[in-house]
């Protein structure tokens, strides 16, 4: 469930003139924007910027790119775009990052919809003048390049129905190519990146019955090694978003330094969709409220923009 509170009666009009406002003289008036734009869904902030436009013949994310600085105003930028050119913006910032891991590619592979995925890729498309397919080919290499092509081009069947006589033999599959240390063989990249989500689900359970354990603790951990990260996460992402969500935030609060990045990230992504299972897996999985970890580990408007997304009055 999402953790944003929108209020009852919401006006467009008014909206872009408050901002209008809060933008206007010497002085930003932050609370004001986040007040507004903290409160309103994905559907409402684009008609807000569409009033904007209208009103003061002036683009509002480019007005707001100049009145904010800072994690402040990436975390603002992040939250008033579209959800799939926002991730096309996020998708094309990690490629040009040196990292051997890549979650936002595999979060938006396996965390996001089949009809998701395809408007990320149309806006990516529209932003950069490239496809998202051409870019991961430029900026990776090898098995990674192999299995994050496969990943971003699906278009996974969504419904329910599993096959079970499938899901068994294709378990044992994944069991023999990790027993033989083959976790870049054509078949473990065929079965993670074309089977449907509840399949995977399925063949991931009957991997761990037979096994004793899951698949992703038979997975050795190198973090050296770029592909067998990659890997890793992906299984993990769509074996159990909720929990793979969790973990990212833990890590972003519990590393020597706050990860902005990644707090960001998932917060803004999440917020209109699971992000309140997130945080209740948080709360039994570390003793303390995920509202609470932000508010220590954050500060101003930045603090203030991600606790208003997290359902807090600021």
């Amino acid at each position: 469930m999402a953790t944003i509170a929108v209020p009852n009666q919401v006006s467009i009009s008014d909206d872009a003139q408050a901002l209008y406002k809060a933008c206007k003289g010497w002085g930003t008036d932050e609370k004001a924007i986040i007040a507004v734009l903290g409160r309103r869904n994905a559907a409402q902030r684009r008609q807000i910027r569409q009033a904007y436009e209208e009103l003061y013949d002036e683009d509002l994310v480019r007005r707001l790119e100049r009145e904010l600085s800072g994690d402040f105003e990436k975390a603002m930028y992040r939250w008033i775009l579209d959800p799939a050119d926002r991730d096309a913006v996020l998708a094309h910032a990690e490629l040009r990052k040196s990292s051997h891991e890549h979650p936002v590619l595999v979060e938006i592979s396996c965390a996001r919809s089949s009809e998701e995925l395809l408007f990320i890729r149309r806006a990516y498309h529209a932003r950069y003048k490239r496809s998202l397919e051409e870019e991961v080919y430029d900026y990776t290499k090898g098995d990674t390049r192999k299995l994050l092509i496969a990943l971003v081009s699906a278009f996974r069947y969504e419904g329910e129905e599993i096959n079970k006589k499938l899901a068994k033999s294709e378990a044992k599959e994944l069991h023999e190519a990790i027993k033989d240390n083959k976790f870049n063989n054509d078949d473990v990249i065929r079965i993670i990146t074309s089977r449907s989500k509840p399949q995977l689900q399925a063949t991931f359970n009957f991997y761990r019955e037979e096994e004793g354990t899951s698949i992703t603790k038979n997975l050795p951990n190198k973090s050296k090694d770029e592909f067998l990260e990659t890997l890793r996460i992906t299984v993990r992402c769509f074996k159990d978003p909720v929990k793979y969500f969790e973990k990212v935030l833990r890590k972003s609060i519990q590393r020597l330094g706050t990860d902005e990045d990644a707090l960001t990230r998932v917060i803004v992504t999440r917020a209109e969709k699971d992000l309140k299972e997130i945080k209740e897996l948080y709360c039994r999985r570390n003793s303390v409220r995920l509202d609470d970890a932000v508010d220590k580990d954050t500060r101003g408007d930045y603090k203030d923009m991600l606790l208003t997304l997290l359902g807090n009055e600021v």
